[in-house]
Order: C-alpha cells, then structure tokens, then sequence
C-alpha cells in the first residue's frame, strides 16, 4: 500500500500538478482580485459585461494562432528528436501564427466600433477592440513558443512564464481598475498577455531550437497537418464562448443583466479551479497521449489518471458545495447571495466535464479532426437549446441544470466512442 501510494506522488502527472500549483495558486489570486473589484464596483451588471469581453477574446486569441497550438505541441512532442522533421514544424507553425494573427488583428481594428455595440452593447468601447487588435500579434506568438515548450516538456520554464504572466496580469488589474474601474478591468481583459512575449523571450534565448531560424518555405504536408488542428481549435473558439454568449444574452433579454451576472459568478468559481485541471492536462496529458502508440499503454495512461483525478476533483468540489456561503463571501460580495441556488447542478457538470475531457484529449492527441468537430458543434448547440428549455421552465437554476445535463451526455458519448481503447479483451 505504501508502495502504491509513493508510486502515485512521484508519478509524472502528480510532479506537473506540483510545478503548476504556484503558477495556479498565483492564478486565482489575480482572477479573485478581477472578480472581486468588478463585483464591489460595478455589482452583478459588471461581472456580466466582463465576460462577455473574456469570451470574446477567447475567441479571437484563438483565431490569432490559428488554431494550431494543439498540433505544435503534438509534432514537436513526435519530432523532437529529428531535427529535420521539427524545423519544419517549427517553421511553419511560426509562419501560419503570424498570418492568422496579423489578418485576425486587422479585422478587430476596422470592425471596432460594431464589435463594441454588439459586444458590450455599447459603441463607446470601440477603443478595446483597437487594443487588442493591435497587440494580437504578440499574445499569439506568445501562446505559439509556450506551445513549443509544451511539446518539449520543459514544464519548468512553461510553468515560470505562467507565473509572471500571472503576476502580469495582477499588476494590470489592480493599476487600470484603480485608475479607470470598470473600464481599466475591461483594458485589462484585452492587454496584459500581449506583454507577457518579451518575458517568454528573454527565457527562450538559451534554448537550441530558438536559436534556428524560424521563417522558412512553405510546406504544404505540414501546413495541411497544422489546419487539421485549426479546424479543430477554431470549432471549439466558436462554440463554447459563442454558446456562453448566446446563453447570457439570453438570461439578460428574459430577466436582467443582474441575473446574467449571477449566472457570470457561478461560471466564474468554476473556471478557476477547472484552470487547474486544463494547465495540467495541457502541459502534461496532452503531449502524452500524443507519443503514446500502442492502445493498450495508451490505456493504462488513461486509467491512470482517472485513479489520480477522480478522487481529487470529487473532493474539491464536495468542499466548494459545503463552503458555498463563504466562497460567494471570498470572491464576491452579498449582492451575490442569490446565486447558492446554482451551485449544486453547476459541480455536479463540473466533474462530468472534467471525466470527459480525459477522453476528449485523445481525439486532440490523435487527430481525430471530423469526430472532434462533430462533437464539439453538436454538444455546444445542445447546450444552447437546453439552456433556453430549462431558463423558461425553472428560471435562472435551469441555465445550471442544462449546463449538467449536457456533460453528462458528453461524457457517455465519449465512453461510447473510445470503447474499444478503455476495454481492451486481454
């Protein structure tokens, strides 16, 4: 037992989440500051508008890279030791990055103006739009070399970047929301990241496969493998914030913008102890999966982490259940008592999505572009229509029940689907 349980605490997985729990702790610190300054200054109304900008810009960080951090990851995990192979993945990654960044970039700055009113239902926000165009270039060839350290392993330097990234980002909330309130918040959602690539620079400079050259010919084997995982990125942009979006509109035109920040809030205290799970399996899962040949070691991989999640998550979020009180107390303010009511059906999806996505990195790590596609779109519409039913049934609550429902769905779906990879006949 004891052998056990020492082989499971220097496992890979439980060494990532070690070298990621600064970074995450650092993390949560600044999205609690964001949160609880936008709550106290603006209330639920504030909470509201703030995500409607973060998912936006998830979107379009998304489209910037051209969706194709996944594959980097993926091909310099698979090329890292053919040094031929790997320029050319290098190559052209950098190249198709500045591309979709610099067309992306130029969309937001010309459509600026009806991006504000249809966004955040204001024209006089124009100028956010304009910051972030100009500096998508930045964040998204940031996100380009974080993805190449990915694919390497070098979690130390992923994770230190992550943490002055963090740190970055505090600093930008605490001087614009003190400065500017709502508004600086807001400059803040759509600058910080883009600073982060000179930190991502002065930490690569020593590295071999920096030094390379990074612009090259075309290859259009590789570029075709690339837009396989940009159609599979690029999916996943356009339906999971879209889906929020649609949601919290719908919220605001049926109830107020007050509900929609309730709703906000809930969604809020999952994503940052999901950005535990996320970071962990990005930095380590993914690349894993990806080199992982035979199905049955790909199995063991897989139940592995299972046995290693499974009873973390539970309990975390069993915790955030009891505590709800004091959380909303934490993170908010009083105003945001109403929503107690959503927390029971938004953890129990929490964790199915969380068992879902152990399964659903494997369509990522194996290209499984038309599957994962499927998904993706028909669980975001479902999502979307469920959430319209249950918000005219039972209000508010039925935006959280919908959001259970459908990841209990998904995660049948994705056991239905790699059956024959999780029950291998000895």
């Amino acid at each position: 037992m004891i052998l056990k349980i020492k082989k499971v605490l220097t496992s890979d997985l439980i060494k990532v989440f070690s070298f990621t729990g600064l970074s995450t702790l650092i993390k949560l610190i600044t999205s609690y500051i964001t949160v609880k300054v936008v709550a106290s200054v603006i209330g639920p109304a504030g909470v509201a508008l703030v995500g409607q900008l973060q998912n936006f810009t998830a979107i379009f960080t998304t489209i910037g890279a051209g969706g194709i951090n996944n594959g980097v990851v993926k091909y310099v995990s698979e090329y890292k030791d053919d040094e031929s192979e790997l320029k050319k993945y290098l190559k052209n990654g950098f190249k198709l990055t500045t591309f979709f960044s610099v067309i992306s970039g130029f969309f937001l700055i010309i459509l600026s103006i009806y991006l504000s009113k249809w966004i955040l239902f204001e024209e006089k926000y124009y100028y956010l739009f304009l910051f972030f165009g100009f500096s998508l270039i930045l964040l998204s060839l940031n996100n380009f070399f974080l993805s190449v350290l990915n694919g390497f392993k070098e979690f130390k330097v992923f994770v230190i970047i992550s943490i002055f990234t963090n740190i970055v980002s505090l600093l930008f909330t605490i001087v614009l929301v003190w400065l500017y309130n709502l508004q600086g918040a807001l400059i803040a959602v759509v600058t910080y990241q883009s600073i982060i690539l000179f930190i991502t620079l002065f930490c690569l400079k020593e590295k071999k496969w920096f030094s390379k050259e990074l612009w090259g010919d075309w290859d259009k084997t590789v570029i075709k493998k690339y837009l396989s995982f940009s159609l599979m990125a690029l999916v996943t942009a356009m339906t999971v914030p879209v889906s929020q979006l649609l949601i919290r509109g719908y919220i605001i035109k049926e109830f107020s913008i007050s509900e929609a920040g309730f709703w906000e809030g809930i969604n809020r205290i999952s994503a940052m102890y999901l950005m535990f799970v996320t970071t962990s399996f990005s930095v380590y899962y993914l690349p894993k999966l990806a080199e992982i040949k035979d199905d049955r070691l790909l199995r063991q991989e897989i139940f592995k982490t299972y046995k290693i999640i499974t009873p973390i998550i539970f309990i975390t979020l069993l915790l955030i259940f009891l505590l709800k009180d004091l959380v909303i107390n934490i993170l908010f303010t009083k105003e945001f008592y109403p929503m107690k009511e959503l927390f029971l059906w938004q953890l129990i999806g929490d964790f199915f999505k969380i068992l879902s996505w152990l399964l659903a990195f494997i369509m990522v790590a194996k290209s499984m572009t038309k599957m994962y596609i499927t998904t993706e779109i028909v669980f975001s519409v479902l999502l979307v229509l469920l959430s319209y039913y249950f918000i005219n049934q039972k209000g508010i609550i039925g935006a959280t029940q919908s959001y259970c429902l459908n990841y209990v769905i998904y995660f049948g779906t994705m056991i239905l689907i790699f059956k024959n990879k999780l029950f291998i006949i000895a």
